[in-house]
């Protein structure tokens, strides 16, 4: 049996990274930055205030109170997006919108809360009316300065870093449409078999519906790729051929399930290994133990990856997590420490038994994070590489080293799985 980390490293050697290319931002969520960004210009651009109120001279405020309020003269109102003509000299202000420009005159903001209008005169709404403030203010309160932010020349985040609702915020604020990064790969899944029936079919004797395709696709967007259906293909070797050239084709990778155990004489395995370079394994673990990995041409002299996964359920779902999630999220850039879901230790509130065969077992669990601080897992349910129902209440995977397995109370490393 080929050992685990030999296995994933045999996978990882051949997902080479994508070429870059310019994405949208409103494309480009979840990517990797082949470019570190600089700031460009100032953020903000320009002074502006912090609050509702009224813009003057700080020095003109000196002594004001609730009980002691000073009156100012006030000029018009600046709302965000206009221009700041207006410029106040001693004893005026200016009615200020939050985000608004500060008049160049003024230093200082009094909020619109420590304020009321001057009813002999017109209020403070509009040119020509006063406003009484209550609140004594230092150079600079409530001002943003220009640059507060980012000044030319900042470095504002490095290469390789995944961009996130934030790195896109900042990318538009400095001006970006568009940004360089590694893609999302396309990755086609498919299915063959002639027992397989969709969704909707009434199952006649020996037919199965098509369960592995539905969630390999869910588990392909989740690892944020883009997933394409190629389909069901019938077991027909000249169907194969043209269903995996034309994934070839048009994806970056692509994912089968079925066909790999040793001794299988299937139509993918013999199409594979005539229009492949292909590696038939079977890793020391267990659900999951055949795996079949390798590349076929593809467009422009291009290896396209191909992830051939068990077809029992169980085992494709967790062939997936251990060996197509980390290959495609190789492809599309990210580092070692982000290949796979987050692991964590847990406690075991049951036990989890297991006999010694030579291989790491991986137990589909619950995991939920308890008041001791710690993390706890109990089993899902059956643990049969077919029981698929168990998937529903899983959200790990707890990795069981070979060996009598863990006590309740034991410690467990954990794949976390949502």
């Amino acid at each position: 049996m080929t050992p685990l980390g030999e296995a994933r490293a045999f996978v990882l050697g051949a997902c080479t990274p994508l070429e870059p290319r310019w994405l949208s931002l409103a494309d480009a969520l979840g990517c990797v930055a082949v470019e570190g960004l600089v700031s460009s210009e100032l953020v903000p651009p320009f002074a502006n205030t912090a609050v509702d109120g009224f813009a003057v001279r700080a020095i003109d405020t000196v002594g004001a109170s609730a009980a002691a309020p000073v009156r100012f003269a006030v000029l018009g109102t600046i709302a965000a997006g206009m221009a700041p003509t207006l410029e106040p000299g001693a004893g005026e202000a200016v009615r200020i919108m939050t985000g608004a420009p500060v008049p160049a005159t003024a230093d200082a903001v009094v909020m619109v809360e420590d304020s009321r209008p001057a009813p002999d005169r017109g209020g403070a709404d509009a040119a020509g009316g006063a406003v009484d403030l209550m609140a004594e203010v230092t150079p600079g309160k409530h001002v943003r300065p220009a640059g507060d932010d980012l000044q030319p020349g900042d470095a504002v985040f490095p290469a390789g870093d995944v961009l996130s609702a934030g790195h896109l915020g900042v990318l538009a604020t400095l001006g970006h449409a568009e940004v360089r990064v590694v893609p999302p790969a396309r990755v086609g899944v498919m299915s063959t078999g002639d027992e397989l029936v969709d969704a909707g079919v009434e199952l006649r004797p020996g037919q199965i519906r098509d369960s592995n395709r539905r969630t390999l696709l869910a588990l392909v967007a989740q690892a944020g790729c883009v997933a394409v259906d190629l389909g069901r293909i019938a077991d027909d070797e000249d169907a194969i051929t043209v269903a995996l050239e034309r994934g070839a084709a048009t994806c970056d990778a692509l994912v089968t399930s079925g066909g790999v155990s040793m001794g299988d004489f299937d139509f993918v395995k013999v199409v594979l290994d005539r229009i492949g370079i292909m590696r038939w394994m079977q890793v020391a673990i267990r659900p999951a133990k055949p795996l079949a990995f390798g590349t076929i041409p593809g467009p422009d002299q291009r290896r396209i990856p191909v992830f051939g996964l068990p077809g029992n359920p169980v085992s494709s779902v967790v062939s997936f997590e251990l060996f197509a999630r980390p290959g495609l999220r190789r492809m599309m850039g990210h580092d070692d420490a982000d290949l796979d879901r987050r692991r964590v230790q847990a406690v075991a509130d049951e036990p989890m038994a297991r006999s010694a065969d030579g291989k790491i077992h991986f137990a589909r669990v619950v995991c939920h994070y308890g008041e001791d601080g710690r993390y706890h897992v109990r089993l899902a349910g059956g643990q049969g590489s077919h029981h698929l129902s168990a998937l529903v209440g899983a959200n790990a995977l707890a990795e069981l080293v070979d060996g009598p397995g863990v006590e309740a109370g034991g410690l467990v490393d954990v794949l976390l799985t949502e």
